[in-house]
């Protein structure tokens, strides 16, 4: 999914912590183990706890250790040459548009190129503008683990989706997407990055994850479904995820569900703990005779969402078109309201805590 320069820009900020002196390293010790302590006698005591305190476990990569988030490796000015490994279409026959799977090898570099799940990198397209200016960048969410899709640690691989909108009677297509659906193996591509750090995984195995994605959106769920039930990524991660997992997947046709086999064998395999819910908008009908949305599903699964959402291990992530965000605001007030909960005060607590993580364009 693609970013504007400015978005880059925000995305890319990072503070670096700075040595105080021993005393207080030692005092900053001495008050996280009262911490960590508070917290275990609080895991061991909680019963429905309340969903405006970060729970103990939940913080992410970013709170317990910063240098676990690699960010701005590479620049604009200095971006990183990737060499495209594969380049293939992710639709079946009969498909709307055009989504393309992309894997750049990230061998060579110094510093290497290393992210996490959830992060972006940017893209920037050969050739120039109308202005013969270079290219500005774009960024597009990892749609691959830490460990690439080779488990090897040095690829990267993106799910791109051509745009293409029309102007003046004309079809136009959008510049860096159709670079990269068009781009072949064995070609350079600039690569900036890693960014992002709002829809990273927590750290918490027993953590359970609710994922609402449409299109291209699926690939940080991609990434994340990948690192709790690939067994080869289990085996090299070190992180066995316990919890409970829940993709809706949003499509406009069967034809266009992205890494559907995939979610399909991960569920096969992991019945107890992996479920899978898709919006065909095209092929099926919600409970009015309408067209079947995310939103939609989000309604019928109300009770059993909001039954997670009590339990202060959950988080959400949601990911994909702008456009759905206020259908799902929508169906999260009606399944709250059920319940006498307003979901315009529930929604900035699961923020605060750290477990409303939000990505769309």
């Amino acid at each position: 999914m693609a970013y504007s320069e400015a978005e880059v820009v925000a995305g890319g900020l990072v503070h670096i912590p700075i040595a105080i002196g021993a005393f207080y390293l030692f005092q900053s010790f001495i008050l996280r183990r009262a911490r960590v302590s508070n917290a275990d006698s609080a895991v061991k005591t909680a019963g429905a706890a309340s969903v405006s305190t970060k729970p103990p476990g939940l913080e992410s990569p970013t709170k317990s250790d910063p240098k676990a988030v690699p960010v701005n490796l590479y620049k604009p000015k200095a971006p990183f040459l990737g060499t495209v490994v594969e380049n293939y279409s992710l639709l079946k026959d009969g498909a709307i548009g055009r989504v393309n799977h992309i894997t750049f090898d990230l061998a060579g570099g110094s510093p290497q190129l290393e992210y996490v799940e959830g992060q972006s990198i940017g893209i920037i397209p050969a050739g120039e503008d109308s202005n013969g200016k270079p290219h500005k960048l774009r960024l597009y969410s990892i749609a691959s683990t830490r460990h690439g899709d080779n488990f090897a640690g040095n690829t990267v691989s993106l799910c791109v989706r051509q745009l293409q909108y029309e102007k003046d009677g004309q079809t136009i297509d959008g510049v860096c997407s159709t670079y990269l659906c068009n781009i072949a193996p064995g070609q350079k591509v600039k690569i900036t990055g890693p960014v992002g750090k709002e829809m990273l995984l927590p750290q918490d195995e027993e953590a359970n994850v609710i994922m609402l994605a449409t299109g291209t959106g699926i690939a940080p769920m991609r990434a994340y479904l990948r690192r709790m039930y690939e067994p080869t990524e289990i085996e090299k991660n070190g992180w066995r995820f316990k919890g409970k997992a829940w993709l809706f997947m949003g499509a406009p046709k069967t034809s266009n569900l992205l890494y559907d086999e995939d979610f399909e064998r991960y569920r096969s395999e992991n019945p107890e703990s992996f479920t899978y819910t898709k919006a065909i908008s095209r092929e099926q009908t919600n409970l009015k005779g309408g067209r079947m949305y995310i939103q939609d599903r989000v309604l019928e699964h109300a009770d059993k969402i909001f039954s997670m959402i009590e339990n202060p291990k959950t988080h959400i992530y949601l990911c994909g078109l702008k456009g759905m965000e206020p259908g799902i605001d929508e169906a999260m007030s009606i399944a709250a309201k059920a319940k006498g909960i307003e979901w315009s005060e529930l929604r900035p607590q699961l923020k605060k805590a750290g477990r409303w993580h939000v990505e769309t364009y």
